[in-house]
């Protein structure tokens, strides 16, 4: 008779399941997404919840490699796992080990072919602007204050010329790791709630620091420094060098990642 014990031994191993995570965070503390020997991100204070959690070593992958500061209200993470929990309790069971400014709003069990970051079939960002003299104590971290007055409508003109397939090497930081600037902008917008200007764009992908760009240009548009039409102009001819500042990383949110 085999004892039960050497039974558990030659058992087959629990299969490895797919799971995925909708994440929300508070940026303001971490130097971004991605895991990094001598500063605190995201990725880490997950992996280490992870740990906790299941006893693995795990990894997530992420959809999008936010800079430091930047926030998200729908980041996806990814990662495969032995654990026997139920897909839908990874959600409350992690954001018992996570810090009060990282949370999961939703885990589910995804197919073996799924992928957080490759999957991705398109983003959607946001930016929020603070538009008047004095600064807020409630925003602080979470917007760009400009003090100036800003040209709403030369802003909502020229957010219109980023629609579309275009190269947009001029909206891309040095440091860059990419082959091809090509990308499509399906929606480009700036809507205005009182003294907060929240800007909007939906797009196949985007390039590293290219809604920061993006945004610090046509605030300078709107400070009057330039012509909505030089955004037309930078994407014809590829050159940074005619646009305005890379906006802070403070008014920046992820908020969903598009899948099939």
């Amino acid at each position: 008779m085999v004892s039960t014990s050497l039974k558990k031994e030659c058992s087959e191993p629990e299969p490895m399941r797919n799971i995925k995570l909708t994440v929300e965070y508070d940026g303001s503390r971490y130097h971004g997404w991605q895991y990094q020997e001598n500063a605190l991100s995201v990725q880490e204070v997950l992996s280490k919840a992870l740990k906790r959690l299941t006893g693995e070593d795990i990894i997530p992958d992420g959809a999008g490699r936010t800079d430091g500061g930047v926030h998200a209200y729908g980041q996806v993470a990814s990662f495969r796992t032995a654990s026997s929990i139920p897909a839908d309790k990874f959600m409350v069971a992690l954001n018992t080990f996570l810090p009060d400014d990282v949370s999961i709003s939703s885990s589910t069990l995804a197919d073996d072919s799924f992928h957080a970051r490759f999957s991705a079939k398109g983003k959607h960002y946001r930016y929020q602007i603070l538009n008047r003299h004095t600064r807020s104590a409630l925003y602080a971290n979470r917007v760009w204050h400009v003090r100036e007055h800003l040209d709403v409508d030369a802003m909502r003109q020229a957010a219109g010329y980023f629609i579309g397939h275009h190269n947009f090497k001029a909206f891309c930081a040095s440091g860059h790791q990419v082959k091809t600037f090509d990308r499509t902008v399906y929606e480009s917008k700036w809507s205005q709630d009182g003294d907060l200007l929240i800007f909007d764009t939906k797009g196949d992908g985007y390039l590293y620091n290219m809604v920061r760009i993006m945004v610090g240009t046509m605030v300078d548009i709107g400070r009057g420094r330039f012509s909505p039409r030089v955004i037309e102009e930078a994407i014809a001819s590829g050159e940074r060098n005619n646009l305005g500042v890379t906006a802070p990383p403070s008014g920046l949110y992820l908020m969903e990642v598009y899948y099939d």
